[in-house]
């Protein structure tokens, strides 16, 4: 049976660092594009390892987008004519961003986001867990681990040829200078607390 959606929904795509999410964006777009559909593009002014003014993957691949510091604003750029709102690296901004992004979901507008659901720590990245859970579309990609090859989950940061503590800030922007992608395994992160807390209750 074919069922036809009604307009207007959440889809993100997110997984750790090196996993393509920003790749997948640009697919999506670029497929919208060629639509014809009138699509905006946004990505967090914080994110300045690219170009200024585009979404740019690891793999040069990129389109035009919209810097802004909250989610608010993503507001004045939207009008009635607005059929797609795309999201680059949207885990830097505020937690706004997932009341604004159900705000244009209900008003009939596809919205598309990318980013981290884990930080370098290896807990849940801000309000993305929130943003999971009302979107109707989820994709998780995996990259592939530095270490030993098998399929990466988390990221790993690194500072000065060193896992970073788990004390460290959660942001510091940065790409493959700073960060690899890593498995269960071989992610490290010197001083987390220990997990399990079950077990030195018995």
């Amino acid at each position: 049976m074919y069922i036809k959606q009604k307009e207007g929904w959440i889809e993100v795509i997110t997984g750790p660092m090196f996993a393509g999410k920003t790749e997948e964006l640009l697919r999506r777009i670029k497929r919208l594009e060629y639509a014809k559909h009138n699509i905006i593009v946004f990505k967090p002014t914080i994110d300045t390892r690219y170009e200024e003014g585009h979404v740019v993957s690891h793999d040069n691949n990129k389109t035009r987008s919209i810097n802004i510091t909250t989610a608010k604003q993503i507001l004045d750029y939207v009008d009635r004519n607005t059929q797609v709102v795309a999201i680059d690296e949207v885990q830097f901004l505020d937690e706004e961003a997932v009341e604004i992004c159900e705000y244009l979901a209900d008003k009939g507008i596809r919205v598309i986001v990318s980013g981290l659901d884990r930080n370098f720590r290896g807990d849940e990245f801000s309000f993305m867990p929130r943003l999971l859970a009302i979107a109707e579309y989820v994709t998780k990609l995996s990259a592939i681990c530095v270490k030993c090859h098998t399929p990466a989950t988390r990221t790993q940061r690194i500072i000065n040829g060193k896992p970073a503590k788990y004390d460290d800030p959660v942001i510091l922007v940065g790409a493959k200078d700073t960060y690899e992608a890593r498995c269960r395994d071989c992610h490290e992160v010197p001083n987390k607390p220990k997990r399990y807390k079950f077990l030195d209750e018995k």
